[in-house]
């Protein structure tokens, strides 16, 4: 089985206090992997060094077995994410917000892709209903959606199921389950309720 993360010896520390010390990960393709921690623990943290959106003080980091920072930064063309919160313009619909991303992202037959990606993840009869209208349940979806759009192999969530009700729930886990079953998609989900999750 292939790997898709593999993280050694990795250290971020924020103003001399550790966030994260020594860590090592290993995601192998197919997975469905929980990050379980408190509030504080690190997890967006070590998401955000996945994503170059941080970077570490010290350990490496290897996507989809790049071998530099450079195959690293191209390796990202293959990961789907959701970081802390859906990055959706208020003001648009769930449709004009993904033909928005298939523009900036160049993606072929947006029409099509945009409306298989909202069926897939539910939200095929927004209508008008603007982002900001949304609920915390169809503002999640929408944020997987935009992931979904450049067809990923490896999809982040960063805290999805955070105050979702158990029906919204159960419906995510549902979700997830048949992006990795049906897509192939590995996929990394962090949580802070065990339970949950």
């Amino acid at each position: 089985m292939k790997t898709v993360l593999d993280i050694h010896g990795l250290s971020k520390n924020f103003d001399k206090q550790a966030i994260l010390q020594d860590l090592r990960l290993t995601i192998r393709e197919g997975d469905i992997y929980g990050l379980i921690g408190k509030n504080g623990a690190g997890k967006t943290t070590l998401i955000k060094i996945i994503t170059q959106l941080l970077f570490a003080d010290k350990g490496t980091v290897s996507l989809f077995s790049s071998h530099s920072e450079n195959e690293w930064s191209k390796s990202l063309s293959r990961v789907g994410s959701v970081i802390e919160s859906p990055v959706a313009h208020n003001h648009l619909t769930a449709y004009q917000n993904l033909k928005y991303y298939c523009m900036i992202r160049h993606i072929p037959n947006a029409d099509q892709v945009i409306r298989e990606t909202l069926d897939y993840v539910g939200l095929p009869d927004t209508g008008k209903k603007v982002f900001r209208d949304f609920s915390l349940g169809m503002k999640q979806r929408l944020g997987i959606a935009i992931a979904l759009l450049s067809k990923p192999d490896f999809l982040i969530l960063d805290e999805p199921i955070n105050g979702l009700d158990p029906i919204g729930i159960k419906e995510f886990r549902l979700m997830i389950q048949r992006l990795n079953q049906e897509k192939g998609i590995t996929i990394l989900i962090s949580s802070h309720i065990l339970s949950e999750l």
